[in-house]
């Protein structure tokens, strides 16, 4: 049997930009194992499933799967799947489009604007867990201590899936960066989570405010060029150790420049208390259309 496949690119502002995202529609035949085996194929950062029959309270039940796992959560194949559903699924062009993740019930808002339209999702807040010396990063990173920014620390942050995330002081370091696999190994007796996610402000006269870059080798991504639930969860670590401590934030991150795939993410998050309420927007473009056979 075939299905009807879509593949888009997220958080892009242009053709053949920002994280590519294969949408496969299918009526519940496709098996766990035969879903790890097309996103295998794919070999694409995520790959969603989408089952064409709605649920009874409207949502559409969609899986994520990496190259090697099934993930609970992730950032661009929300925004990408509701895209998909919105422009070449649904019978109307709503407003809202509501997914059922793994975690839970997930709302995809669009504004139409004279490029097209914008998408935004609401990430859930993470949990915030240990700290770490600077210092192992640097070298698992091949830079210097000095390329780690002191002002931020080096957290443990987690939903679902769980992030090391470490503020770099300049975008000539975060440029530099590597995953230094061979140092990996000798640092697995700190525990910490492999998913690196590196950010840094220094990005003076351009149009974009943090630049990033995201290392993800256990779900076999060695570097992903959009990563929307990081992104999201970068808005909730600036919220939390930021020295301003401001109650708001509206900023554009750019990630996947150094692979030559720009995307541009942007944040948008509000204090309540110790949680805050978080959303991710971006553009989505469609560039192939097909079916799998």
């Amino acid at each position: 049997m075939s299905h009807p496949l879509f593949i888009v690119d997220v958080f892009a502002e242009e053709k053949y930009a920002g994280n590519q995202l294969a949408v496969i529609l299918h009526d519940g035949e496709l098996a766990t194992e035969a879903m790890q085996r097309i996103a295998r194929e794919t070999n694409f950062s995520e790959t969603t499933f989408v089952r064409r029959a709605r649920r009874a309270d409207g949502a559409w039940d969609v899986h994520i799967f990496t190259p090697v796992a099934e993930v609970p959560f992730a950032g661009h194949p929300t925004l990408g799947t509701a895209w998909v559903l919105r422009h070449c699924v649904a019978s109307e062009r709503p407003a809202a489009v509501n997914l059922q993740l793994a975690v839970g019930p997930t709302p995809v808002r669009f504004v139409d604007d004279d490029r097209g339209d914008l998408g935004w999702f609401a990430a859930p807040y993470p949990a915030f867990g240990r700290v770490f010396a600077p210092e192992p990063f640097a070298d698992l990173l091949g830079l210097a201590p000095g390329d780690i920014a002191a002002e931020f620390p080096v957290v443990e942050v987690a939903l679902g899936v769980s992030f090391t995330f470490v503020p770099i002081a300049t975008v000539a370091a975060l440029s530099r960066a590597r995953f230094r696999s061979d140092r990996y190994e000798t640092l697995q007796h700190m525990d910490f989570p492999a998913c690196l996610f590196l950010f840094c402000r220094d990005v003076d006269g351009v149009d974009h405010d943090m630049r990033a870059r995201m290392f993800a080798t256990p779900f076999g991504i060695m570097e992903d060029p959009a990563t929307g639930s990081a992104n999201a969860f970068l808005a909730a670590y600036l919220l939390r150790y930021e020295e301003r401590k401001r109650p708001a934030l509206a900023l554009s991150v750019a990630q996947g420049v150094e692979m030559g795939r720009p995307s541009l993410l942007r944040l948008a998050a509000e204090r309540h208390g110790d949680e805050a309420r978080i959303e991710v927007g971006g553009r989505v473009l469609l560039s192939v259309r097909g079916e799998l056979v």
